[in-house]
């Protein structure tokens, strides 16, 4: 018959070697993203805005957006309705950068606009209306910054 205290020294290294496991397992998340972004195009294209990342483990950020790039385009726009949805991620960080983006967009009076955007294995694929005269088709880049708070005077 064993000792009762190797059942329990067993019980501990289990749960020690289970706590040890947990971050190798990589829990992720799903973020999606809340935006207005406007801007213009004559051959070269440029935009900025913001909008607001959400996740479903509880982490959100206020983000700052630009785009630039060039091909056949023409127009101004604005984006007020945007959404989009993120890969899986472990954490928010992973968000924020520059993106490589292929845009196609259309609008007179009534503008929409469909883009996915990629950095490494993070991709973000998103849709808005919005107001504007455009129509063509861009590559370039895509920048997701986090807005820090502002500083009280």
């Amino acid at each position: 018959m064993k000792p009762v205290w190797m059942y329990g020294v067993a019980s501990v290294a289990m749960m020690s070697l289970a706590a040890l496991a947990q971050p190798a397992w990589g829990g992720s998340t799903t973020c999606k993203m809340k935006y207005s972004l406007g801007g213009w195009s004559a051959g070269y294209s440029t935009a900025s805005g913001s909008g607001t990342i959400t996740c479903d483990n509880g982490q959100s950020a206020r983000v700052s957006l630009r785009a630039k790039g060039g091909g056949p385009t023409a127009g101004k726009s604005k984006i007020i309705n945007g959404s989009g949805t993120f890969s899986e991620v472990a954490d928010i960080s992973e968000l924020f950068g520059s993106y490589a983006s292929a845009e196609a967009h259309a609008g007179a009076v009534r503008s929409s606009a469909a883009q996915v955007v990629t950095k490494g294995t993070v991709s973000l694929a998103f849709s808005g209306t919005g107001k504007g005269v455009d129509l063509g088709v861009t590559f370039g880049e895509f920048v997701i910054g986090k807005q820090s708070a502002k500083k009280k005077r």
